[in-house]
Formats: C-alpha cells, sequence, structure tokens
C-alpha cells in the first residue's frame, strides 16, 4: 500500500492527546502544529482516569523545598535532583496555567483550594478536582480548549506506525488511520506524548491501549530508552474480573482508610508510614499478604462511612458495579501497574537522542521519578515538562529535508499486547528474579523479532526485562529476590534497542540454567 505524502510545511507533529500533548500544543499556540490521537479525543487516555491530583507546593506550610525532598526520598537515590527541584518550583504556576485554560479544581468554603494528603508527602499538597475526577476535569477542559484553538490541527483514530528518518535526523512519520490507509506527514520535529505501558500488563490500572507504543517508535529510530526496569505497581485496586482494573486512589488511604485481611487484622500497622508508607513498600506488603493465603481489603468504613460517595464518587461507582458498598463494607483490593518511571531518554527540555524528537509525559524519562514515582507528581510533571517542550521546540529550526518518499517505510500491523502480557505478569511483577526475568526474554524475544501485531509490545517489554536482569539489586519499584538489598551507589541506566536485541540473543544461546532456589522471606524495606 502506497502511503499519501502530506506535507505541513515545517509544522511539529504531536503524537497523543492526553495531558502531555494537548498541553503541548496548547502552549506552542500560534504556531500551526498537528495533533494526532488514536483514539477519539479525551478518551482511553491514562490521564483521564487519573483520580490523584497534582502536588504543587501551595499550603502556607509548605515550600518547593519540602515537595523536593519528599520527591527524592520517594525516588530511592535516583531522581535527577536539578530536574527535580525545576518541577518542584514550577508546580504551583502549572496549576495556575491549568485554571486558565478552563479546569475547576475542589475548593474550600473560603475559596482556597483544597488540598490533599497521599503517600509519602509531608503536607497536603494535592489539588482535586470533582474529588477523584481529577484527570477527567483536566482532559474535559483541554479538549476544549484545544478544539477552540485554531492553530491545532486534530486527527482522531490515526496511529503512528514508525518514524522516519533522514541521515539520523526525523524526516517524518509514517501513520495510520481508522480505514486502515497509510499516510506520511513530513516534518522535522515530532513530540512523542503517548503515554505509558500498563496495558502489557495482566493487572493494571491503564487503559489496554497503553502498551508502550511511542517508546516502541523512538526505540525503533534508535533512540535511548531510560530506567526501563521501574514499573510502579499501584497498590490498591479494585480485585475483581474487570479489565482494566479500577483504581481506588491513595487518596483514600490519605483520608485515614486502612488496609486489613479477612480476619480484620491491620497488617501494615507496624511498617514506618503504615498505609501512606510509599508505594512500592505498601505494594509489596499486600502481595506477600497474598501470597500468604489471605485476601486484602482497604476499609474506609470509619474514616468515611457514609461520605464516601461524595467524597470519592468515581471509586463508589466503580465498586457499586461489582457490589460492593464502600461505606458499609470492606474494599478486595489487589497490586497492579500502575505508572513508568522509565521512558524515552530525554534531557531538561524534552528532546531525546535522535534529532528532532521530542517526549513528555509518562512516554518520557525525565529523571523526575527515580526508582519510584512519588503520588500526584506525574500530572504535574507533564503540564511542567510540556511547556519546556513546547519552549525547545519553537526554537528549533523547521527545515525541509529529503522527501519522505525517498526514505524505506515498513508499516508495522496495529499492535496487539495480548500475547505479552502474561509473559511480563510473570516476568516484571512486584517480585524479580534471575529465573523469572530470563524466561521472560526467552519467551519475548521470538515474539519481539517477529511481524506480528505483538512484535512492538513485546519489544518494548523486552527490554524492560533486560534492564531489570541488569539491575542485581533491589531500589525502590525494582524488587529483586535474589538481590534483596539496597546498592550503595545509585546509578540510573539507560538502554539502546540493539543493545536489548543483543543480550537477548546471547542469553537465548545458552544452555537452560536450573532455577536458582527463591527467597521465601524477602525483606520489604524501601532500600
Amino acid at each position: 500500500m502506497t502511503p499519501e505524502i502530506q506535507r505541513l510545511n515545517g509544522s511539529p507533529v504531536i503524537i497523543g492527546a492526553g495531558l502531555a500533548g494537548l498541553m503541548t500544543a496548547l502552549h506552542l499556540a500560534p504556531e500551526p502544529v498537528l495533533l494526532l490521537s488514536a483514539a477519539p479525543l479525551g478518551t482511553q487516555s491514562s490521564s483521564g482516569w487519573a483520580q490523584g491530583g497534582l502536588a504543587a507546593s501551595l499550603g502556607t506550610d509548605d515550600s518547593p523545598k519540602l515537595h523536593l525532598a519528599d520527591t527524592l526520598a520517594a525516588g530511592d537515590g535516583l531522581c535527577d535532583p536539578d530536574i527535580a527541584k525545576r518541577v518542584t518550583r514550577a508546580a504551583p504556576a502549572a496549576i495556575e496555567a491549568l485554571i486558565r485554560y478552563g479546569a475547576v479544581f475542589d475548593r474550600v468554603p473560603d475559596g482556597a483550594l483544597r488540598l490533599g494528603l497521599e503517600a509519602a508527602h509531608q503536607r497536603r499538597r494535592i489539588v482535586h478536582a470533582a474529588g477523584d475526577g481529577t484527570g477527567r476535569e483536566l482532559m474535559r477542559a483541554l479538549v476544549e480548549a484545544a478544539r477552540r484553538t485554531p492553530s491545532i490541527t486534530i486527527l482522531e483514530g490515526v496511529t503512528a506506525q514508525s518514524l522516519l528518518l533522514a541521515d539520523g535526523k526525523v524526516a517524518g512519520v509514517l501513520a495510520r488511520d481508522g480505514a486502515g490507509r497509510l499516510v506520511v506527514f513530513e516534518t522535522n520535529r515530532v513530540v512523542i506524548a503517548t503515554g505509558g505501558v500498563g496495558g502489557l500488563f495482566p493487572h493494571s490500572s491503564n487503559p489496554l491501549i497503553s502498551c508502550g507504543q511511542g517508546l516502541a517508535l523512538a526505540a525503533r529510530a534508535e533512540a535511548l530508552l531510560a530506567d526501563m526496569e521501574f514499573v510502579q505497581f499501584h497498590p490498591t485496586v479494585l480485585d475483581g474480573p474487570a479489565r482494566p482494573m479500577p483504581l481506588i486512589s491513595e487518596a483514600v488511604r490519605g483520608e485515614g482508610a486502612t488496609l486489613i485481611d479477612e480476619s480484620g487484622e491491620r497488617f501494615m500497622a507496624g511498617a514506618p508510614g503504615a498505609e501512606l508508607a510509599p508505594r512500592d513498600v505498601v505494594a509489596r506488603r499486600v502481595w506477600a499478604h497474598l501470597q500468604a493465603g489471605h485476601r486484602v481489603f482497604l476499609d474506609a468504613r470509619s474514616a468515611l462511612g457514609p461520605s464516601f460517595p461524595r467524597r470519592f464518587p468515581t471509586i463508589a461507582a466503580a465498586c457499586q458495579a461489582a457490589g460492593i458498598d464502600p461505606a458499609t463494607q470492606a474494599i478486595p483490593v489487589r497490586p497492579a501497574a500502575h505508572y513508568h518511571m522509565g521512558g524515552i531518554a530525554v534531557d531538561g527540555e524534552g528532546r531525546s537522542t535522535v534529532a528532532g524528537l521530542w517526549a513528555c509525559g509518562e512516554a518520557a524519562c525525565t529523571g523526575l521519578h527515580g526508582a519510584n514515582r512519588l503520588a500526584s507528581n506525574s500530572l504535574t510533571e507533564a503540564v511542567v515538562c510540556a511547556a519546556w517542550v513546547a519552549q525547545s521546540l519553537g526554537g528549533a529550526p523547521a527545515r525541509l529535508g529529503r522527501s519522505a518518499k525517498e526514505l524505506a517505510m515498513a508499516p508495522m500491523p496495529p499492535a496487539d499486547a495480548a500475547p505479552v502480557r502474561a509473559i511480563l505478569g510473570e516476568a516484571l511483577g512486584v517480585l524479580r528474579d534471575r529465573a523469572g526475568l530470563e524466561a521472560g526474554v526467552r519467551r519475548l524475544l521470538p515474539l519481539a523479532t517477529g511481524s506480528t501485531a505483538a512484535a512492538d509490545p513485546a519489544m518494548v517489554g523486552l527490554m524492560m526485562a533486560v534492564a531489570a536482569l541488569r539491575r542485581e539489586e533491589s531500589v525502590g519499584a525494582h524488587y529483586r529476590t535474589d538481590f534483596p538489598e539496597a546498592p550503595a551507589t545509585r546509578r540510573r541506566s539507560t538502554l539502546s534497542l540493539g543493545e536489548a536485541l543483543n543480550e537477548a540473543r546471547n542469553l537465548v544461546a545458552r544452555p537452560v540454567e536450573r532455577q536458582s532456589e527463591r527467597s521465601l522471606e524477602p525483606s520489604f524495606t524501601s532500600g
């Protein structure tokens, strides 16, 4: 099939229309920009599903310095301190920018913003909208703002297939529209804002469509990826048959809900921070309790009781759909993949290692989150970094290089993560070890190097597994039962697709070793 060629006269292309993509497009106005959305605008985006809010030091007892300290502590020594300082300083202004675009946040009777508390925060600094409907409100406001901005051209139902390169630089985007037709958008400026990898896991709070498409685009264009091994598992999603799994926001624990088992024992009570310990600690504790044969519940009956539906209407509706009344019943929960700290390696302006390619939002790895994201820092990062990316894009010359007609184009079939989910669930779960990771690599490699619809999801999963094998230590959200000790010196990681494939092929060429004995009682400290 010969693709249609569309010349954009130097206009940038943004792939992904969640919070990061929309904010980048809005910040670029009045410069013309093309925004590609695989789904109808405002749907199937992790941003729109966000129940938690945005972290910003807005309270009279708070400061960017305190917010920075909490971010660095949660990141377990692997945050980029300069990026973290910039983001936490810019966070209050980001809230104001969202208000200017029409976002309506929750306020107390005197009109001040209502500030919530979440795990590992020293202060109340979480800004919410409609209780647990923050993401939905942000997307409503920004979609409306984008639709009324003349400089933004929105194409819905269009999926990016590959990046086209000329002399190692971005020259265009090969995409497929909803009717299956191929089209090439000629441009030397592309932003990837496609979200994370939660859809690669069998238990996830993310849209199933979030299966690392942007990471695959960047990796196949030879961009470096960073910190791929770090996946945050949210400790409390509704344990039931629904897929994706409804999230039970950390804000519920922030309002006093506790974790109990079937006997009513509050098994987190003795841990530092208890239910509001860092997410990796809580997730491991919950997972261990489940593996020991217990059931786990989030009990909000005393803390919230009849006020639960008013305070958390989205969660209440999900519980009611599952036949649970959270005002009078404890909510069955379990950990699930929730956020990817890794992604496309970018600098402080959002530029990748490939000329002409930027990234922001969950698809990017800025270094803000380190080994474990602090609650509600992700939406804040998306808003703050979108402004940096737009500024950098605006300063980049829009040069027209070689025509895309001259470039080799090999379209991939629409991505299908279904064959990958069980593999990642076994190899890259809350607890990991060498035997499980190597088994995952052996199963992922033939899928990643094939030409089926599973190739791109498998390739992203393979890079995550290789990165996890390389990190023979436990830090943040990456916990190796065979290497439970925290490292003396923290280091970030980078990985190219070529490196990952070479390491995977070398591993597969070796005979399968007998599985080493796994630790049955790992430590559950945060490192």
